[in-house]
């Protein structure tokens, strides 16, 4: 038996006999001893720049990026000692703005303010939500080198010292979240944002989980942080029960390459033979809030599947579907490859890319869903079978395949960065 990764409960996976087997569990670095003698450390004696108090002396304002509720960043753990600093450094407390990086996502909530920061920094500090459509609210600091034309959150750009807070894990298009993510998509306009997900970029072959050299999106994501002006980051790695393996702070991109090869040395496994079927998930809370960013189970899950074999992703999804515009998206093309076709040099549409990158996959296996929260009414229209309980979603993943089939079991879903030889 398996316990996969559901919403806050989890499920229990019979494993079948007759088929062949692999677990493959998220791997991580043990938990840091003292997480926060680790984070004193990395904050005075940072990768590539001066300690943070030094940067921070003689400074008006400072503004901090900080995750939303769909990242489990330990903002709670950091973000004291970081403002403690700043503090000490004679930044006023009132110059101080925390930005939740929503990107596209709905703002935060009250109560999800108060989780993300914690209930004293919530009370003390002014926390604001990122508003990507709002474009009164962003700065255009004009185009990048390809064209991308740049527009940054004002309350980021003004401040007079810029940071960011994050985690380092494998993302879906972009190699690795954290750093340079934290400005753009995370405090970039909606404008910016769309072309990011672009086919431009979405149907890149070096845009995906743990590609990092030579990956477009992740060169212009850098070129745009530069612009913004990011100064120093503060980037963590998290063991599997989400606590502190490593730290990671000073010049955004110095520090943020040095996490990227410690995670990346921890998580890299390999598969000796495709699978037949991949039972998957996507990660459980927060992750699995809405469909939408389910998906990103199963883009993991295509690097360990045969062309024209199965996945199965078991997604709570309490919130839904998603993002309105994602939402109208669904059961709108009939097949991926319409999809895709349909796309092609239109005028992209918010969140379009997390379809296209779904679309990718499905043209190529037969996907089944376990996905209780994403309303019947749209279960015609995401290209695989949607069943309606998990153990039905089991028994039609594995029917007809025949004894000696592989089956890949990923408990942890996009946290897993693995391939097939």
């Amino acid at each position: 038996m398996v316990r996969l990764a559901f919403g806050k409960s989890g499920l229990e996976l019979d494993l079948p006999e007759r088929m062949r087997v692999e677990v493959l569990e998220a791997r991580s670095a043990s938990p840091l001893a003292d997480p926060l003698r680790a984070l004193e450390e990395a904050l005075d004696g940072p990768v590539g720049c001066s300690a943070l108090l030094e940067m921070a002396r003689g400074k008006g304002s400072a503004a901090i990026s900080v995750c939303d509720i769909t990242r489990p960043a330990p903002n709670r753990v950091v973000l004291p000692l970081v403002l403690r600093r700043l503090e000490a450094a004679g930044v006023p407390r009132s110059g101080i703005r925390i930005l939740i990086a929503t990107g596209l996502h709905r703002p935060a909530t009250e109560a999800e303010i108060r989780e993300i920061v914690g209930e004293e920094i919530a009370a003390s500090y002014e926390v604001l939500n990122h508003h990507a459509k709002v474009r009164e609210e962003h700065r255009y600091l004009g185009e990048t080198s390809t064209g991308t034309p740049v527009w940054i959150d004002e309350r980021f750009v003004s401040a007079e010292l810029r940071l960011t807070l994050g985690f380092i894990e494998p993302h879906l298009m972009l190699g690795y979240s954290g750093g340079r993510k934290l400005v753009a998509p995370g405090l970039a306009g909606q404008e910016t944002i769309k072309v990011l997900h672009s086919p431009k970029f979405m149907r890149e072959p070096k845009a995906v989980e743990g590609s990092i050299d030579d990956n477009p999106l992740h060169r212009e994501l850098l070129e745009i942080a530069r612009m913004a002006g990011q100064e120093f980051i503060v980037d963590v790695a998290l063991a599997q029960d989400r606590r502190i393996a490593g730290v990671f702070a000073g010049h955004p991109e110095k520090a943020h390459r040095e996490g990227v090869r410690f995670v990346s040395s921890v998580l890299a496994q390999t598969m000796e033979r495709a699978a037949d079927l991949v039972i998957t998930t996507g990660a459980g809370y927060p992750l699995d809030l809405t469909f939408y960013q389910a998906i990103k189970g199963v883009t993991a899950a295509a690097r360990l599947v045969r062309p024209g074999g199965r996945i199965l992703l078991c997604a709570e999804c309490s919130e839904g579907s998603g993002g309105r515009e994602f939402t109208e998206l669904i059961g709108k093309y009939a097949t991926p490859e319409e999809y895709l076709e349909g796309i092609r040099g239109q005028d992209v549409i918010v969140d379009q890319w997390q379809l296209e990158k779904l679309a990718l996959v499905a043209r190529q296996v037969e996907m089944h869903w376990y996905v209780p929260g994403l309303p019947e009414q749209y279960w015609s229209g995401v290209w695989g079978r949607v069943h309606p309980t998990f153990e039905s979603a089991v028994t039609e993943a594995v029917r007809g395949l025949g004894d000696g089939s592989v089956m890949a079991v990923v408990p942890d879903g996009p946290y897993v960065l693995a391939r097939a030889a």
